[in-house]
């Protein structure tokens, strides 16, 4: 399924995020399956003007400038467009609890923007790129996205199936900007002396860049409208992960910070309509749309109790191969 971006018209919201550049990166290698036409909207000009300077942007790829705030703005970007990949959000934790409405109006507004410019053009899909911090949130951030998903999957009724709205749902990005092995490594190349930790029995899944993007492209090709993807993740303990960086380095217990949990979830135990696909699974909408649609699934329905949480997960990464996948 190589050939299926190609000839196509797509959108990324986020575009000049850590999930937008590597999107980027994997159509172009495609080649001669890659899109006509790749727009990334986004809202710093200034990250614009460094990919630029990088080399990364190519003659098919348009950058628009705009926020996702805007609605008439994201008409403009959607006009033409075939499938859309929206990325864009405020993600700190931290200051989404500090500035809620802030957060409200770009990832719960600002997603029902996107969902009313995509059915006003006819867009054929659209993806919300969603956290683990969405399943049974106790912070603002993961409300937000929590309500953005409820938006994705209830829009697919109001589009009556002409735009296709699905979600993928994954947990922390190894190396992403402002993450933990971020972090480290600016303290590594620092010398610095101690390193904070909130609680030392954390844990978090954790996904490679380069396989979140193919999972989201491999779920975009899969969705029908109305699902939420999860890929099968691994775990890891954040103390594990600061001593593989910083093994001397002096740990310092802070206790936990606002809006923050002690283990992440992908799928909680009350969900239903859960599908084991092998590699990842499938959650089904919990309500019938009037359409009366029947989802063609290769998975088998798990019937029993059933919860996806970091430290009850069987796989971890630890060892040898954590080192090799942060070091």
């Amino acid at each position: 399924m190589n050939n299926y971006f190609k000839q196509k018209k797509i959108l990324i919201t986020g575009g000049t995020g850590t999930f937008g550049k590597a999107f980027l990166k994997y159509l172009y290698s495609l080649k001669s399956n890659m899109p006509k036409k790749i727009v990334l909207y986004a809202r710093d000009e200034h990250k614009f003007n460094d990919m630029i300077n990088a080399g990364l942007i190519k003659t098919n790829t348009r950058l628009l400038i705009g926020d996702i705030r805007d609605q008439k703005r994201l008409e403009l970007a959607t006009n033409g467009i075939d499938i859309v990949i929206h990325a864009a959000a405020l993600k700190h934790v931290i200051f989404a609890e500090y500035n809620p409405m802030e957060a409200v109006s770009t990832n719960i507004n600002g997603s029902n923007n996107l969902v009313n410019a995509c059915i006003k053009n006819k867009v054929k899909k659209c993806m919300l790129v969603s956290t683990d911090k969405a399943v049974n949130p106790i912070n603002l951030y993961g409300s937000t996205k929590l309500c953005a998903e409820k938006i994705f999957v209830a829009s697919n009724n109001i589009s009556a199936g002409n735009t296709k709205f699905s979600i993928v749902r994954y947990g922390n990005v190894l190396g992403s900007r402002g993450s933990l092995i971020e972090k480290l490594k600016i303290a590594k190349k620092n010398n610095d002396k101690k390193f904070n930790l909130t609680h030392e029995d954390m844990t978090r899944f954790w996904i490679k860049i380069e396989d979140a993007v193919n999972f989201v492209a491999h779920s975009i090709q899969k969705m029908e409208g109305g699902e939420i993807f999860v890929p099968k993740m691994k775990s890891m303990k954040i103390i594990d992960c600061i001593k593989t960086i910083l093994p001397k380095i002096k740990i310092n217990k802070i206790g936990i910070l606002p809006g923050e949990k002690i283990h992440e979830k992908l799928i909680h135990e009350e969900t239903k309509n859960i599908f084991d696909c092998k590699n990842y699974f499938i959650i089904l909408p919990e309500f019938k749309f009037w359409t009366k649609k029947k989802y063609k699934i290769t998975g088998k329905k798990i019937n029993k109790a059933f919860e996806y949480s970091s430290n009850t997960n069987k796989a971890w990464i630890k060892g040898k191969e954590l080192a090799k996948k942060i070091l």
